[in-house]
This record gives C-alpha cells, sequence and structure tokens, in this order.
C-alpha cells in the first residue's frame, strides 16, 4: 500500500487487522470476519504497528521471549528471530536503550515470531538505516517464497517495486490503483527517463533506439562515470588518480543499478 501521509493506509490496515470498526461494510481476513477482533485468526497472523508499545524494563530478548511464550513458541526460536534482523549483539540490551530503527526491527520480529500466514507491517523500514533496509528486504523476500503473505504500507517508490507483486496507491482513504508494479508504469501517461553512464551507450547509438524522444548529456555522471582503463571497472577504481577535468574519478563507488530496455523502474518515472 503505497501512498501519502495521511492517505488512509494505516487505518485501512488497522480494519483488516480487526484493531479498528469499519464505518460501513465488512473486513474479511484468511475468510472470515476481522471484525469484532476474531481469536481464531490471531494465531494466523502477525502485525508490526507503525508505533509499537514494548513491556518497560525488559531486554530485546526477554520482549520478544515474552511474545514466543503467548503464541507457545520455543525460546530458542525467538532468539533466532533476534538473529534475523540483526539484534543478537542488542538482546541484552533494554529496549528503553535501543535506538528508532533498532526498536523498528525488534517489532518485526515480535510480529513474526509465531511464524504467521499473513503479516502486517506498516512503514517496516521507515527509520532504519540503508544496509538494515536492504536486509530486512532480504528477509521479506525470503517469507514471501516460503509461502508467507506479506502486507506493506510503504512512502518509497523503490520498496514498494522491489518487495511486491501488486500495489494499491492510497489517497484521502481511496484506492486509486490496484495493480503490479510493471502495469501501474506502463500505464502513465507521462515519459521515462533512464539514466545510464556515457561509456556504457554512446549518444548515437541512445538516439537510435526505438521510443527514444530527446537524448541529453550531463557533465556530472560524465565525471561520475569515467571510461574504464586497462578493463577496470569505474566502481572498483574510486580511489585512482583524478584525471583531467570531466575525467576525474567515480565519486560515488558505484554505477546506477542496469535497467532493462522496455522496463521502466517506477522511481524513474515522471
Amino acid at each position: 500500500m503505497l501512498g501519502p501521509n495521511g492517505a488512509g493506509k494505516t487505518t485501512t490496515l488497522e480494519m483488516v487487522e480487526g484493531l479498528r470498526r469499519p464505518d460501513a461494510g465488512e473486513a474479511r481476513l484468511l475468510g472470515e470476519p476481522s471484525w469484532p477482533r476474531n481469536p481464531r485468526l490471531l494465531p494466523r497472523v502477525g502485525v508490526q504497528l507503525q508505533a509499537s508499545a514494548f513491556f518497560e524494563r525488559l531486554t530485546a530478548r526477554e520482549q520478544i521471549r515474552t511474545f514466543a511464550a503467548l503464541y507457545g513458541v520455543p525460546a530458542g526460536r525467538a532468539d533466532d528471530w533476534l538473529e534475523q534482523v540483526g539484534l543478537t549483539e542488542k538482546a541484552g540490551t533494554r529496549t528503553e536503550k535501543l535506538s528508532g530503527g533498532q526498536l523498528q526491527r525488534l517489532a518485526i520480529a515480535c510480529a513474526l515470531v509465531h511464524d504467521p500466514e499473513i503479516v502486517f507491517l506498516d512503514e517496516p523500514t521507515s527509520g532504519i538505516d540503508p544496509q538494515a533496509r536492504r536486509n530486512l528486504w532480504d528477509l521479506l523476500r525470503s517469507l514471501n517464497e516460503a509461502g508467507r503473505t506479506v502486507v506493506l504500507t510503504t512512502h518509497y517508490l523503490d520498496e514498494a517495486e522491489a518487495l511486491c507483486d501488486r500495489v494499491a496507491i492510497m489517497d484521502r482513504g481511496r484506492v486509486l490503483q490496484l495493480d503490479t508494479p510493471a502495469a501501474l508504469v506502463r500505464g502513465l501517461d507521462a515519459p521515462v527517463r533512464i539514466s545510464v553512464a556515457p561509456h556504457l551507450l554512446p549518444r548515437e547509438r541512445a538516439e537510435a533506439l526505438a521510443g527514444v524522444d530527446a537524448v541529453e548529456e550531463d557533465d556530472r555522471a560524465r565525471a561520475d562515470h569515467p571510461r574504464p582503463v586497462g578493463g577496470a571497472h569505474p566502481a572498483r577504481r574510486a580511489r585512482g588518480p583524478r584525471g583531467p577535468r570531466g575525467q576525474g574519478r567515480h565519486a560515488r563507488g558505484r554505477l546506477p543499478p542496469p535497467h532493462r530496455p522496455g522496463v521502466p523502474r517506477m522511481s524513474t518515472a515522471r
């Protein structure tokens, strides 16, 4: 579920989870009504709220073991989930001493500790550093590949595209579009801008590609992505000697991810 603040993403999740009564209609989850709160659904569903609360004066290990005990899950499995979200070193730390990103990861582990069939994650990567975010992506992919359904809310286009089979775009309490990421991009009545390192695609070849309306050169891109010397990849020469102006070393140490022809990304569609 993708949308700006106030779009209704959290409210929608809370109705489906059985935490909020719908003003009208009915929410059904796994074939059963979710409101009023349905005890039969509780062992089958995991929930990470946007603002999670923990028991006072408990460590991260004690918190997740408490959640595990509610579902009859062994303590060892709870410790395994701490490892999967990268909190093993913080297992003995009280939750009030954890950072915002660490608390977010602990909340996700608590939502997953009883191995639910479907898990709801409300902005799971909010406040998490880039490396932890990528690690969490890998975890969510593995859950999905194992047959779990993951429903998440996000502000990030790249996250929705990378993780989701379907994306619901919400605004002002309504679902405006619901489709696969690729189908949503194809349906945009707007041009697509694709950036590529100059040495990988000369201007003449770019202009000759079918469907290309215009080609622009960026001097900064030329400086950031110099031609390889001796076959070396620019990203591996980030500390190499600086050449003449416009032919400097690779400033960022990496190239943008490659694009497949004809398959634009959600984050590059304008």
